[in-house]
């Protein structure tokens, strides 16, 4: 699931991960192995929110999934797995202009 800036900041506040900005070097094997979606970065590994709530709800919801560990303790080298759901649910409150 692609996000919102909006929704980008509101999962970083609930989930405490970093972003991967679309320039970063590794976005086009991310994209090409997972699709396209916003990816996040934490101390356990690499994440994506998949939408759990049908657009058009008054609050929008994601699970937080995650697809990669890290492969050593430098943080510098992910491994991937069969995406896992992980029991957290990012609620995403409307934003009124």
């Amino acid at each position: 699931m692609k996000l919102t800036s909006e929704q980008v900041k509101q999962t970083i506040n609930q989930l405490g991960a970093q972003v991967l900005p679309d320039e970063h070097p590794a976005m086009p094997q991310l994209n090409s192995m997972f699709g396209e979606h916003t990816f996040f970065v934490d101390e356990m590994g690499l994440k994506v929110v998949e939408p759990t709530a049908p657009p058009g709800m008054e609050r929008q919801s994601g699970e937080v999934v995650s697809l990669a560990d890290w492969g050593d303790s430098e943080l510098t080298r992910l491994m991937a797995h069969e995406p896992e759901p992980t029991g957290v649910i990012v609620v995403f409150e409307h934003v009124r202009h």
